[in-house]
């Protein structure tokens, strides 16, 4: 039977004044590392707790069935988990990671018991983020992660949240939800589209014409957008290399990074485009020696702030909001310009591929996706070659 070092219980004050009981086990030399193992509880409300969990684990030790818990509820198993996810992504997607466990599954889940969580917790809590939450899938992924970890580190044998039946239906449509889709639709038809750059255009707010002149005609991201230089412009070729992309991170800051894929593309723009971009550079240059910035340097920002860094991003938000409102224009979000992009494309005839290609899919299912919320006219132009066909 294994000897024991001399093991004390002793007390301590918690915050509020209230007082616990805590106690370390010595339990020999790791025969692995050489080293000193031993365990501590705390937590206790009486000594008398204390001693009773203390007796119990001295007896398993023993008789060789103890296992030290170095994780015990679904937060202190996250704890593990986060640190090694930060290690593997994007800091930016990391960030978006803290916000859903933040918001969504640790206050509903965290304080769990990793070995008590079965499949009935798990449904209840999905069903409800499902009844919130439109995204409730992804929070519904993330939470799953936590417990894979958790079985490859042989806290528990299965994922309960494996056995999870996603609701079909997990929000009741409005009726003004169903009988109003097109209000929905994130994206401007070739007309909304010329509209808007022309009040846009009135505004004498040459960088904000630019940028969504830009992002309705190249499709690129926003943030691609917001990290270009003018090195990534070849006015030669007519060719716009998109490389990397500006991400928020820790603190708030923001970053450069790869793009949302990870791959390097080069795109083909029109000639306007590309005369809209020249007369920017030229008031650029103007704007930034009146405020002291020496602009003529290839790794010149294209859109930047009036410290010539990196223009923060919610200002195509502002931006947007001021003509959408001001001229009655129809509501759009400034990714809306790169599904407008897509959708315009796939009405001149363009491929899925070539569409793929020029937007940066990596799954030619999310083109297929946005193909699926084609415009108006390219729903028309469909029933119409019917209509045609039946004629016949």
């Amino acid at each position: 039977m294994r000897k024991f070092k001399t093991t004390s219980i002793r007390s301590y004050t918690l915050k509020n004044g209230e007082k616990r009981y805590m106690f370390k086990v010595y339990l020999g030399v790791d025969p692995l590392t050489g080293k000193q193992k031993d365990t501590t509880r705390r937590g206790f409300k009486t000594k008398k707790e204390a001693e009773i969990a203390l007796a119990r684990i001295k007896l398993e030790v023993s008789e060789g069935t103890f296992r030290k818990q170095r994780a015990e509820t679904y937060k202190d198993v996250y704890d593990l988990w986060i640190k090694q996810y930060e290690k593997n992504v994007e800091e930016s997607t990391f960030i978006k990671t803290l916000g859903i466990f933040r918001n969504h599954i640790l206050p509903k889940i965290g304080n769990y018991k990793i070995t008590k969580m079965n499949a009935h917790i798990c449904q209840r809590h999905v069903n409800e983020w499902a009844n919130k939450l439109k995204k409730f899938r992804t929070v519904k992924s993330y939470a799953s992660k936590v417990l894979d970890f958790a079985i490859k580190h042989d806290y528990i044998q299965t994922n309960p949240f494996s056995l999870v039946e996603l609701p079909k239906n997990p929000k009741k449509l409005q009726f003004h939800e169903v009988y109003n889709e097109d209000e929905n639709e994130n994206f401007y038809t070739k007309e909304q589209l010329i509209k808007f750059l022309q009040c846009m255009k009135q505004e004498s707010n040459p960088k904000a014409y630019t940028l969504f002149h830009l992002l309705a005609y190249s499709g690129m991201r926003k943030g691609e957008a917001l990290a270009l230089s003018w090195k990534d412009i070849d006015f030669n070729k007519n060719e716009i290399r998109i490389n990397k992309a500006i991400s928020r991170g820790k603190d708030n800051k923001l970053y450069v990074k790869s793009t949302k894929t990870g791959m390097a593309r080069t795109i083909k723009m029109d000639t306007n485009t590309m005369y809209i971009l020249k007369e920017w550079k030229k008031y650029q240059r103007q704007e930034l020696l009146v405020l002291g910035y020496n602009a003529i340097q290839s790794n010149q920002l294209i859109f930047n702030n009036n410290k010539n860094q990196f223009l923060q991003p919610n200002m195509t938000t502002k931006w947007l909001k001021r003509v959408l409102t001001k001229y009655q224009l129809p509501i759009i979000t400034t990714h809306g310009f790169r599904h407008t992009h897509c959708s315009l494309l796939f009405e001149a005839g363009v491929s899925m591929k070539e569409v793929q290609d020029r937007l940066g899919h990596s799954d030619i299912k999310t083109t297929m996706n946005v193909y699926a919320h084609v415009s108006k006219n390219a729903k028309e132009v469909a029933v119409n070659k019917f209509e045609m066909f039946m004629a016949i």
